[in-house]
């Protein structure tokens, strides 16, 4: 099943610029299919690969926010 999904990343703290690039670079490398908007990404791929790569790759942006 394919699926759409929008998200929008926001750190609460100071430097959040880098923590958001971080996050959308991983996007564009991820192979799926994106777009971006000024406040948010829209991604679009195959239903479980999608959201392992989400899961996996909001997890990793969580222990860099955390670190």
């Amino acid at each position: 099943m394919k699926i759409s999904v929008e998200i929008t990343f926001a750190p609460l703290e100071e430097e959040y610029k880098d923590k958001i690039k971080n996050f959308i670079l991983s996007i564009r490398e991820s192979g799926f299919t994106f777009k971006e908007t000024p406040l948010s990404t829209h991604i679009y791929g195959e239903y479980t690969s999608l959201m392992y790569f989400l899961t996996k790759s909001i997890q990793e942006s969580f222990e860099e926010i955390d670190a």
